[in-house]
Parts: C-alpha cells; structure tokens; sequence
C-alpha cells in the first residue's frame, strides 16, 4: 500500500517537481542559505570522530527473521556476457548475505545506457529496489524534493556499529561528500573510487613506426601527427584509404575531447570558478572552452576527424568497430578503453585482424598554456550515488548489504574471482587475469557493478594493486596498460567537495540541458568556420535560457553565502 500511494503522490507532483526547490524531511525548502546561517559544524570531515550507535534488531549481526531486500544492478547488454541478475558474482553475494546477516538479496536489472530514464520511471511508480545506484544526483534531489528519498544522516550513525566495512572503506568523505551544511540532510552515499584515473589520448604505435613519427609531446605534435595519417592514408590502409579516421570523436563531444577542451582552460582558474560551470561536467560553459571547440571545427574542415560522429548515439557500436578493423589513428577516451572486453577489446581484435603490431597505446601531449599537463579528475568521491527511495522498509538491511560488499575480501573476490577460472599467481604474488567464461564473465570491468561501494581494482595492498593492474585486461600487452597508467595519473587535479549540495535551478534540468549541450559541441564542431562563432552564440544563449544561466546564478551565490570573497578552497 505504502508504495501504491507514494507512486500515486510523485506522479501528480512530477511537472511541478521539475521547477521546484528541494525540502528536507521536515518538507523545508533547500535554497541558497543566507549569508552567516550555514553552520559547517553539519559537516564532518575525515578525522573526526563521529559517534555511533548500534541496532538492537541483531545478534551477532544477524537478523532473528529473514528480511528480503532488492538491489539495482547495471545490464549492460553485453554480447557474450552473463546474466546481470543471476551468475557466479550474484550467487556469492546472496549467500554470502543470508548466512552473516540473515537477509535475502535479489537483484534488479535496470539497464545502463538509460539508467536515469529508468530510475525516474521506478521512483514515480513506486517500484524502484530497496539499494538504487545513478550517476544522476539531480535525479536523486527531484525526488527526495517529493519526499520519494530516505535522509540517510541518522541511519548511517545510528547503525554505525553495525556497519564497520562501510564507515572503514568510505571515510567521513565519502559517507558525507553529499551532506548539506544547510540542513544536514543526507541523500545519497558516494561510492569511493580506487582508481580514479579518467581520460587518457590514444595513438596507432604501429601507423607512427611506419610513417617514422614519434609520440607527440603536445598539441601542435598532435596536429602534426593526425594530418601525417591523413596525408598517408594509402600507405597506412591501401585499399581501405577512404575509411581514413585520423582522429575520433562520437557524439559525446565533451568527454571524448575533454583533454583539449581542458587544457585550454586557465591553469590557475579558482576553485570558485570550477564549482560555479561545475554542474556540466563536459566543462560547456568555462571560460577556454568555446577556443578549444573551434580547433575542433578546423580540425573537422581539414578532413581529420570522423565525419559522421554526430549521427551515432550512446550505446552504438559503429565508432568501436572502426576502432577495431583498423581505420582509427587517434582518439581520447576512458584510461583504459583500448584493452576492456577480452579477447573482443579494441587492441585484441586489432591483433588479430591488422597485425599483432597494431595497437592504441597512450600519449600524453595536451598542454596547459602555462606548458603544463594538467588532468582535471575526480575525488575519490563523486562516483556513483547509492540512495534508497522512501518505499525502502528495510533500511538496516540495506546498509548492511553495503558493509558486506565493503569488506575488503569481498571486494577482492568480486574483482579477482577465483584462481584458475578468473586469474592465475604469479611468483611474485600478483595476480595476472584470463578471459573467464560461463557465469564466471564479469559484465563490468572489475566487476564495478557489483561492487557499488568501489570503483576501481583495489586489492589487499596498495603494492599487489598496481602490480596486478596491468594484468587485468588479457589478452592485452600489460606494458601498454601500465603506460596508459602512468600517463592517467600525470598532472592530476583532483576536485574538491564545495559542501553546497542543493542547488533549486538544478532539478530536473540535468538531461534536458545535457541533451542541448551536446548539440552545441556537435553543431559548432561541424559547421563552416566561417558559421562558427554566430553558432557558438546562438545555441549558447539558448543553453542559458533554458536554465543554464539560472544554475550559474544560483551556484555563484551559494558560493558567496557560504565563503563570501573566498575563491579557493583548503
């Protein structure tokens, strides 16, 4: 009934919910605070000691009856991979569950490519599972705005006994990278990244060796290389020179050029400025971004990009299968996109199909105007949300499933797997890691579905971690692995936690104002150069219209009423 009801409530609320501010549990708004009301005593950092209490409900942690609780859990729709529901993963952690705490898991697929879609549809219709996951933190404060969100603050130090794995694993920071300082409310936990490597650019090794070129050491390098490929295309692909693509790019503008895009930024911007453009994190509207978008139109007039990019969508495959057959000379992407999915990776079908010289391994050649390599990445914290809508009745529960997934001898499981199955020992005790098959196929790489609370391989020691890392990807060289490694974690410029959760212009406005900042990348990126600053200024000031300018407004006077002239954050 509870949940029939509350479907009942966010549905009739969901057009209103859309331009509304966020309210507490005590249905307060959540605005911007007035100068001197924000109390930073709300927000507790790593280092202090926060006392904790634990349930009554169990004895030795377990429950005296079964409780049932469901899980989100990522499809992804591999070809070839495992049930997202029910395989080797699953099983361990349901039984895992049921004999420490007494509890029952069963697991809800939801699909990736279109998780904030499907979440919102679950949350208005009062189905969603008890443990959800998004990237969407929006989506979590339109609906905790509707009162379809649990304030997590008092359960997390309540239960804090209960749950050690968690509170040891997450830190203060994590646990409360979400908290208000306004009102101490607490929506959502941050899972913890192990690994927080992001972008990393990726050349042809094999197409430099045949042309006699070296590794580019900065961006007129770059150029210098990109246009050698095009000019050699016959050379470098004979018959096939007409599916040239010296340089790629998909829809996704602002990710897949984002080390461009961000090195034309200022070296020294403040970290007011960064948490004021901060909401799109493609970097649309920081000052240096419209430079590098018009580098990226002459790149695209000179024939050196791929020129069909923006007609392909999320989740289509046709740039990975250029990729794969051989006609990509350089693109930029996640850290280690080149050697994911086995034997079907990019550098793996490359082998097998070009040569086994033919492979994608990383450079690092995109400049500040200072001359340094700067890489803006995440914090530990700012990876995946973990939330439980108020149809959640089993909130204990819940977060003890988040404990036993944090246990660090589970996480090593659900990322190693078992010997002679997922890896094998090396004499050195690192691990080196095969293609499983069966229900032993982790859908995810490090199997980061299933470990919500980690992102990231992160094993016993810190030592065993970085030794094994570069043998996670087989059948991939682990030295090119290594070097893209090294190159992600040259110049990074981890983010800082602002403290200023709630922002009213923000809600609802996430997917309707990434969906328009991807059409301003593609269309300036395509158009004529002589169209290109009229475009830029034209789709800009609609962005702003649309809300943009609005959130920036809003951001900045948050900033100002909780650090007044304050430009940089300790």
């Amino acid at each position: 009934m509870k949940k029939k009801v509350l479907s009942l409530l966010l549905a009739g609320s969901m057009v209103l919910s859309m331009a509304a501010c966020g309210k507490t549990a005590d249905n307060q708004p959540v605005g911007v605070p007035e100068v001197g009301t924000v109390d930073q005593s709300t927000f507790e950092g790593d280092g202090t000691e926060i006392e904790g209490g634990s349930s009554s409900e169990l004895v030795d942690g377990r429950f005296a009856e079964t409780r049932h609780i469901t899980v989100e859990i990522y499809d992804r729709g591999n070809d070839g991979g495992t049930d997202p529901t029910n395989n080797m993963y699953t099983e361990y952690i349901k039984k895992g569950m049921l004999e420490d705490h007494n509890v029952e898991v069963e697991f809800v697929a939801v699909p990736r490519w279109t998780e904030v879609d499907e979440i919102n549809n679950l949350l208005a219709a009062g189905t969603a599972p008890d443990i959800c996951v998004t990237y969407s933190y929006p989506t979590i404060q339109t609906y905790a705005g509707m009162g379809g969100v649990l304030d997590l603050q008092n359960f997390v130090v309540d239960y804090k006994n209960d749950i050690p794995n968690l509170w040891n694993w997450l830190g203060t920071t994590n646990m409360y990278w979400d908290k208000s300082v306004t009102d101490g409310t607490l929506w959502a936990i941050e899972g913890k990244r192990a690994n927080n490597n992001r972008i990393v650019c990726f050349m042809r090794q094999d197409w430099l060796d045949t042309l006699g070129l070296d590794a580019p050491t900065n961006r007129q390098e770059f150029y210098e290389c990109i246009c050698a490929f095009r000019d050699n295309a016959d050379t470098l692909l004979g018959k096939d020179a007409s599916k040239m693509v010296p340089f790629s790019v998909s829809y996704d503008v602002g990710w897949r050029a984002a080390l461009l895009i961000e090195s034309m930024m200022d070296p020294n911007i403040t970290d007011k400025e960064l948490y004021v453009n901060g909401f799109d994190d493609r970097k649309l509207t920081q000052n240096g971004t419209k430079d590098a978008l018009k580098i990226l139109n002459q790149w695209y007039n000179e024939g050196l990009m791929w020129n069909d990019f923006a007609l392909y969508s999320s989740g289509d495959s046709t740039e990975d299968d250029m990729m794969k057959a051989g006609y990509v000379g350089a693109f930029m992407h996640n850290w280690d996109y080149p050697f994911r999915n086995g034997e079907d990776s990019i550098n793996a079908n490359l082998a097998r199909l070009v040569g086994p010289e033919a492979k994608f391994v990383a450079v690092d050649c995109f400049e500040a105007s200072n001359g340094q390599i700067i890489k803006y990445t995440d914090s530990t914290a700012g990876d995946r949300k973990i939330f439980f809508p108020s149809t959640n009745d089993e909130p204990l529960a819940s977060l003890l499933y988040l404990d036993w997934i944090s246990d660090p001898s589970h996480i090593e499981y659900l990322q190693i797997g078992e010997e002679g199955v997922n890896h094998e020992v090396l004499p050195d005790g690192a691990y080196t890691f095969m293609a499983a098959t069966g229900e032993a196929i982790m859908n995810s790489g490090q199997n980061i579905d299933m470990t919500i609370t980690c992102n990231g391989l992160c094993l016993s020691t810190p030592e065993l971690t970085v030794a094994s890392l570069a043998n996670n990807y087989p059948p991939c060289d682990p030295a090119d692995v290594a070097r893209a490694n090294e190159v992600a974690n040259n110049g990074k410029k981890p983010s800082k936690n602002s403290k200023i959760t709630a922002i009213a212009a923000e809600e609802g406005m996430g997917e309707a104002l990434n969906a328009k900042r991807d059409i301003i990348y593609d269309t300036v990126v395509v158009c004529s150069p002589e169209e290109f600053d009229a475009k830029w200024d034209e789709l800009m000031t609609d962005y702003l219209n649309a809300g943009g300018q609005a959130i920036i407004d809003e951001r900045a006077a948050a900033w100002e009423a909780l650090y007044g002239d304050k430009t940089m954050l300790d």
